[in-house]
């Protein structure tokens, strides 16, 4: 479980940090994880570590946009 948390965590750093890269996830996200890992991984590991990434973009949008409607009611 550690090696699938820290995959994760490297993908989500190269998404915030390579635009292509971010497409090419969006777009085929098996083909842009074997190619950023390295190595060819089970689909099971695979799949996990794309759910992962997935669900901590979603958090993060939602914390973007709660961040920017407390801005609307004077919080932040």
């Amino acid at each position: 479980m550690e090696f699938i948390k820290k995959k994760i965590e490297e993908v989500l750093e190269k998404i915030k940090n390579d635009k292509d890269f971010a497409a090419k996830f969006t777009k085929d996200p098996v083909k842009a994880l074997e190619g950023v890992l390295g190595v060819d991984l089970p689909d099971d590991q695979i799949n996990a570590i794309i759910d992962g990434v997935k669900a901590k973009l979603t958090v993060d949008k939602l914390g973007d946009v709660a961040g920017k409607l407390g801005g609307l009611f004077g919080k932040k």
